[in-house]
């Protein structure tokens, strides 16, 4: 006989976009009832996520502050005839945060570990055979279809390296690009995390998300060797290929016959030139939260709005990805990012933020571009 579990709202996927929306609806909404399915033994996966101080609205930062580990104030960059501090904080998120957050706010009944079979409106089937209905259900189970988008890749490889001696770094390094530019634009990004632990992340911006573990695992040790550190341990490790998004059709990418609501990277929510979904994911979580009705039918709604607003705004972005991978060579990719990094501070935290204004785009695409001009003309008028 298959076992049948009942609940007000399942959220599909206990990463960082389901497990804020459940932190979000226990703080602001204690008496409603939810449960999380996740795969994986450990909710919100391996992963070290950052963010900008002004990636977040002050209201709405009392979601993300009780999961910060790391703050720092300021960030570097680094490139080849151009190095900069930039006063704006910075922060970063531990994975195992995020777990033990969500334990201790959900009861353990209310956190299924198990893979989903089906997921429909109303209700998931999991592997095992157990029916779990709800009122209402959230598909977080992150990267879905992309193959309608028109996507360039954000690919890397990062460890937390303890070394023997300390490594002297007095903030993160957001972009350390004064390296070979090999694969498509290359940086290092560098966050210490103490006096002698580095957490050193080898990206580059691709057409594929194929990754070569094995070469980037070298590039980090060789790039700690130039940098005069000896390691130590190694004591994490995690990759990732996170979208950049050039083009596509919203309605599309969700048809409006999907009926199941989604959050995070499946509805399209990161941001377009960076990948990143950090800043979506604590606006989409607060946003639910805040909804008077968490019916299925005004879930749906409520987030397939959001998640199509967030995309129309956000042509901007999309050209500038177009012009990274398609005005520029490989080896010439950085150009781009080293010109951007010349520009006003606060219209750069803007710009991370997903928040850049009218004046904003016009002093970014102002100028002669450090790339072909007839191929940036291309890419500014392609349609998308």
């Amino acid at each position: 006989m298959t076992a049948t579990r009942k609940t007000d709202l399942l959220i599909a996927g206990g990463g960082l976009a389901g497990g804020l929306i459940a932190l979000a609806l226990r703080e602001k909404r204690p008496d409603f009832d939810l449960t999380v399915i996740e795969a994986a033994p450990r909710l919100g996966g391996n992963h070290i996520w950052s963010f900008f101080d002004s990636d977040i609205a002050p209201e709405d930062r009392w979601l993300a502050e009780p999961l910060v580990c790391q703050h720092w104030d300021g960030n570097d960059v680094r490139f080849p005839g151009h190095g900069r501090t930039l006063a704006g904080g910075y922060n970063s998120i531990e994975s195992e945060r995020l777990d033990a957050r969500l334990r201790e706010a959900l009861p353990a009944a209310r956190i299924i570990h198990a893979r989903i079979a089906g997921l429909g409106a109303g209700a998931a089937r999991l592997t095992d055979g157990t029916r779990v209905e709800a009122k209402a259900v959230i598909d977080a189970r992150g990267v879905g279809d992309f193959s309608m988008l028109d996507l360039g890749w954000q690919k890397f490889l990062g460890q937390l390296l303890r070394l023997e001696t300390p490594h002297g770094l007095a903030r993160p390094v957001i972009m350390d690009a004064a390296v070979d530019q090999s694969d498509g634009y290359r940086f290092v990004y560098l966050l210490p995390f103490g006096p002698d632990a580095v957490f050193v992340e080898d990206t580059y911006y691709t057409t594929t998300p194929d990754l070569d573990a094995g070469a980037l695992r070298r590039n980090i040790a060789d790039y700690a060797t130039a940098q005069g550190w000896r390691i130590a341990a190694i004591e994490r490790e995690e990759m990732a290929a996170l979208p950049i998004a050039m083009g596509g059709d919203f309605d599309t990418f969700w048809p409006v016959r999907d009926r199941v609501p989604r959050v995070g990277m499946a509805a399209g929510l990161f941001q377009p030139m960076t990948g990143y979904s950090l800043p979506d994911a604590v606006r989409t979580a607060a946003l639910i939260a805040a909804l008077p009705d968490l019916s299925s039918h005004a879930l749906h709604h409520a987030l397939r709005r959001h998640a199509r607003a967030a995309w129309e705004k956000r042509g901007f972005y999309r050209l500038l990805a177009r012009m990274l991978f398609r005005a520029a060579d490989p080896a010439e990719r950085y150009r781009l990012l080293e010109r951007f990094y010349r520009l006003d501070e606060a219209l750069i935290g803007r710009f991370y933020a997903g928040r850049s204004t009218l004046a904003d785009r016009i002093r970014v695409l102002a100028g002669k571009p450090p790339v072909a001009l007839h191929r940036a003309l291309a890419a500014v008028t392609e349609r998308r």
